[in-house]
């Protein structure tokens, strides 16, 4: 059956000496892998450097329903970047939701509302002139929502603590679970309740910025199975400082 969609680059490989095999979060279809051949010859008018991390692009394939991997017939670039390619702070933050969005998503199937979140997300990256040192953690926090994993946003005075294993604020430290120190728990309130657009609205310093982001990727170890360490947020700390 052959099906257009839109789709976002997750990830690529080399498959022979001229073709690649590219992982697409599809609007049609969800995660799903697929075989461009040629792409890897000289004279191939479509160029591997199409499927860079996150690139917004319009596939047409032959989806066939008892494989995994699904011939492209056509491919072409949707809507270009502006200043993504060229803004280090940019680039740092778009590989590390590349990361993310691939050690963290599995379905293969339409999710309509999780691939319009990732299309805005990538446009507002890229369109935005606002600060942007805190968009990673919005974005890794409002994801959860998407991957059913949503912490549960009842901070009180009396309940600063957030127990990352049982995905909840409580009064006191828990003596086994993971947590957020108290004195962040205000601070990860307020992130796991700013829809993205307004990620611009958080200030804080650099210090508590590493440490919200680093209580959330282990959030996501803790909930998400076979969710594997992230390796780009180390980049990301020291761009963003």
């Amino acid at each position: 059956m052959l099906v257009t969609t839109k789709g976002i680059v997750l990830h690529s490989l080399k498959y022979s000496e001229t073709s690649i095999i590219v992982r697409i979060y599809t609007e049609a279809r969800g995660l799903q892998s697929y075989l461009f051949k040629g792409i890897r010859n000289p004279k191939s008018k479509t160029k591997a450097g199409l499927f860079q991390p996150l690139t917004l692009l319009e596939v047409v394939a032959n989806l066939k329903e008892k494989t995994s991997l699904h011939t492209s017939k056509e491919v072409r670039l949707f809507q270009p970047y502006i200043s993504i390619p060229f803004d280090i702070r940019k680039i740092s933050i778009a590989l590390f939701i590349n990361e993310l969005l691939y050690k963290s998503i599995r379905e293969e199937e339409a999710n309509r509302e999780l691939f319009d979140y990732l299309w805005k997300s990538c446009l507002l990256l890229d369109c935005s002139e606002n600060s942007l040192n805190c968009f990673p953690l919005v974005f890794t926090a409002e994801l959860t929502h998407f991957l059913g994993i949503h912490p549960q946003p009842e901070y009180s005075e009396n309940k600063p603590v957030f127990n990352l294993n049982e995905s909840q604020f409580q009064a006191v430290v828990p003596e086994k679970d993971a947590y957020v120190i108290p004195d962040h728990g205000k601070f990860f309130h307020s992130l796991i309740t700013t829809p993205i657009e307004n990620q611009s609205s958080l200030h804080f310093k650099p210090a508590v910025r590493r440490s919200l982001l680093d209580s959330l990727l282990l959030y996501y170890q803790i909930h998400l199975p076979g969710f594997k360490p992230m390796n780009s947020h180390h980049i990301l700390h020291s761009v963003l400082a």
